[in-house]
C-alpha cells in the first residue's frame, strides 16, 4: 500500500474510509450494465486485454457510479473508458465527453478527437446521446453546465496538465476549478494517474508521465474539493518507474518498439493511484 508523506493527509484518508462517501457498492442494474459493456463483442480484443490492468469495474465501484448519473469524462482520448461509461449511462443517465479543441494546432489532438467522434457516430445505439464538449486551456472550460454533474472522471490526464505542452502547470488550477464548477454539491471527482512515489524527486513538469498523489491532492483541495478515499486497486509493484521513455515505455504505448519488448510486457501497465474527492455540500 502506498503511504502519503503528510500525516494530516494520512489521518484524513483514514477517517474518511469510515464515511459512506468513501466506498460504494454497485447496484445490480449498474453492475449488469458494466458487465455487458465490458463483454460487448464490439469492444476490440486489445481493449479487453487492458481490463486486467485498468480494472474498470472495481474503479467505478469504488467511485460509486450509478447508471442514472450525469457523468463527465475529461479528455477521453480514443474512448477506452467511454466504451464502458456511455452504454451504462445511455438509458437513464447523461454522459458528457470533454474532449480536445477541434481548432488546436496539435495534430495528435485533432486526430484523437476525429477518431473519437467517428467511434461515437458509428454506433449510436451502443453509445446513446453522448454530448461532446471542449476542454482546452485557458478559455474552453465549460465541460458541462455548472452544478449539473454527479461525477467527473479523469483517467491519466493530471500529469498532462503539468507538462510543457500544456503550459508547464500554469493552467493546472483552472483545470480543477472547471471540474469543481461542473459538479453538484456532493458530487464526486475521480482521478487516476501514473504514480510517482516521492514528491521530492518527481519531475516538476512530469515529462516522464508520472505524478505524485500529493501534487494532485493539493491542486484539488485548492479548488475546494475534499479527499475522501484512496484505493490501491491499480497498484503495480513491478513498475520501477525508471524507463528509457518514461511511462510510455510500458504497454500499451511500447515506445521502445521491439527493444526489450518482452520485459516491458511482463511489467504490464503502469503503477497507478486512484483518488476519490467530493465537492462539499
Amino acid at each position: 500500500m502506498k503511504l502519503f508523506s503528510k500525516i494530516s493527509i494520512i489521518s484524513s484518508v483514514a477517517l474518511s474510509l469510515c464515511s459512506p462517501l468513501a466506498m460504494a457498492d454497485l447496484d445490480k442494474q449498474t453492475a449488469a450494465a458494466i458487465d455487458a459493456a465490458l463483454s460487448s463483442a464490439k469492444r476490440s480484443d486489445d481493449n479487453k486485454a487492458r481490463d486486467q490492468y485498468r480494472k474498470p469495474k472495481q474503479v467505478l465501484d469504488f467511485l460509486g457510479l450509478r447508471s442514472d448519473m450525469t457523468v463527465v469524462e475529461i479528455w477521453p482520448g480514443g474512448g477506452w473508458y467511454t466504451e464502458v461509461l456511455a452504454p451504462v449511462l445511455k438509458d437513464k443517465g447523461k454522459f458528457y465527453a470533454a474532449h480536445f479543441n477541434p481548432n488546436t494546432h496539435t495534430g495528435y489532438m485533432r486526430r484523437s478527437l476525429g477518431s473519437y467522434l467517428k467511434m461515437l457516430g458509428s454506433d449510436a445505439e451502443r453509445f446513446g446521446e453522448v454530448e461532446v464538449t471542449t476542454f482546452d486551456f485557458p478559455y474552453f472550460l465549460n465541460i458541462a453546465p455548472k452544478g449539473s454533474a454527479d461525477m467527473v472522471l479523469t483517467f491519466r490526464n493530471a500529469h498532462n496538465w503539468m507538462m510543457p505542452s500544456n503550459g508547464g502547470g500554469k493552467y493546472n488550477d483552472i483545470a480543477y476549478q472547471a471540474m469543481f464548477d461542473a459538479l453538484k454539491p456532493g458530487g464526486v471527482l475521480g482521478v487516476v494517474d501514473h504514480q510517482w512515489d516521492d514528491p521530492k524527486t518527481e519531475d516538476e513538469m512530469d515529462r516522464n508521465g508520472y505524478i505524485s498523489t500529493e501534487r494532485v491532492i493539493a491542486a484539488a483541495e485548492k479548488a475546494g474539493f475534499k479527499l475522501v478515499a484512496e484505493s490501491q486497486v491499480l497498484d503495480n509493484p513491478k513498475d520501477s518507474k525508471d524507463h528509457p521513455k518514461g511511462v510510455w515505455t510500458l504497454p500499451p504505448s511500447m515506445a521502445m518498439g521491439e527493444t526489450d519488448a518482452a520485459k516491458y510486457k511482463a511489467i504490464g501497465e503502469s503503477d497507478r493511484f486512484l483518488l476519490k474527492f467530493v465537492k462539499p455540500e
